[in-house]
């Protein structure tokens, strides 16, 4: 009797969501798909640039790919005002440029911090998810509607069923180069993908980070209509490196570049790369980033075909700020993220390339 007691109470215990708060069910991809359709022309805006993109990465178009634009969206009004500039600017320059506008919903944080629009639109914890999806798919059906291509980060590989239609460029983050399910995730995705050295600047994950991106996969993934799926693909050809500098300082120099491009022969995988002007590479500076732009430009001009496109964190305003309780008296324009260089700044450095290119 003793024995029975005790096995029953064995199994009234709690042994799973011990230290879950709340479950609560998301709209499936589908649905919001249904909810905000994406227009013939914004897939027409879509496919042509991730066309345009391939052909600079497979050498088949001498034109620079640029990704600029904020650090990351907090505001969809202050992101569409970027987007309505960045538009004229784009179709000044597309002769010699492909701008591509970073869309940032997801932000990695080294312990904590805002995590980005998807995750907490409303910026003050309440995490809002479905309501942030909805913001983040408005929001990019906006920017094509101006003819401005997209580019984001995708951090949690639910994400890109939501989004992934309207996304012309996808990158792969330090923190998550080294990541299998990002590796998977990429190899399956329909946009060209760089994948950023790892926070410590070493080239071997990203060697091997492309090896699996470019390969067939399967894994567990999310259906369309939000059921656990297996999902099997074909590889994804259009996978390169991204360098965002290291721990032991930028690696945006023509040393540096040769190191990578070694690196890339040796492993057999493609050579393109695209320099990331921010993080590392500027030491964390905003201010050091147009120098490390023309910098890459001047390499790209000297006959560096390998370097294919630079990254720039800009915004309205320059620097960053904290979020305010009192967000009405946040300052318009400027980024809570990374500190980013000015419009004013990122018009200037994009057209003196354009020249030189």
């Amino acid at each position: 009797m003793g024995g029975t007691v005790e096995a029953l109470s064995i199994m009234t215990q709690q042994v799973s969501d011990l230290h879950v708060v709340s479950n609560v069910p998301l709209p499936a991809p589908a649905f919001l798909a249904h909810e905000q359709p994406r227009t013939e022309a914004q897939a027409k805006t879509v496919i042509d640039a991730r066309h345009r993109i391939e052909d600079i990465l497979h050498g088949r178009s001498d034109r620079f790919l640029v990704i600029v634009g904020p650090c990351s969206i907090h505001s969809p009004e202050q992101g569409i005002a970027y987007a309505e500039k960045l538009a004229e600017l784009k179709e000044e320059l597309k002769d010699r440029l492909e701008i591509v506008m970073r869309v940032y919903f997801e932000k990695p944080r080294t312990s904590v911090g805002w995590k980005g629009l998807i995750m907490d639109p409303d910026l003050d914890g309440t995490a809002n998810l479905a309501e942030g999806l909805r913001i983040a798919r408005k929001l990019l059906c906006d920017v094509l509607d101006l003819g401005v291509p997209t580019a984001t980060e995708f951090l949690d590989p639910i994400t890109p069923q939501y989004i992934a239609d309207l996304i012309c460029w996808a990158a792969i983050g330090a923190r998550t180069v080294e990541s299998q399910t990002h590796r998977q995730m990429a190899s399956g995705l329909s946009m060209p993908v760089g994948f950023k050295n790892a926070t410590f600047g070493g080239m071997g994950v990203v060697v091997n980070a492309l090896k699996a991106a470019i390969a067939e996969q399967t894994f567990f993934g999310i259906s369309p209509e939000g059921v656990a799926s297996m999902v099997s693909t074909s590889g994804n050809p259009n996978c390169h490196t991204v360098l965002r500098g290291g721990d032991e300082g930028p690696n945006f120099d023509a040393d540096s570049i040769a190191s990578a491009v070694s690196a890339l022969q040796n492993g057999g995988v493609t050579e393109a790369i695209v320099v990331d002007a921010s993080h590392a590479n500027c030491s964390k500076d905003y201010e050091k980033m147009p120098g490390v732009f023309e910098d890459v430009v001047a390499q790209r001009v000297a006959g560096n075909s390998r370097i294919v496109g630079a990254m720039l964190e800009s915004n309205l305003k320059e620097g960053n700020q904290r979020i305010l309780e009192d967000q009405s008296a946040m300052e318009w324009g400027q980024s809570v993220t990374d500190p980013c260089i000015s419009w004013d700044v990122t018009e200037k450095v994009l057209r003196e390339a354009a020249e030189k290119l």
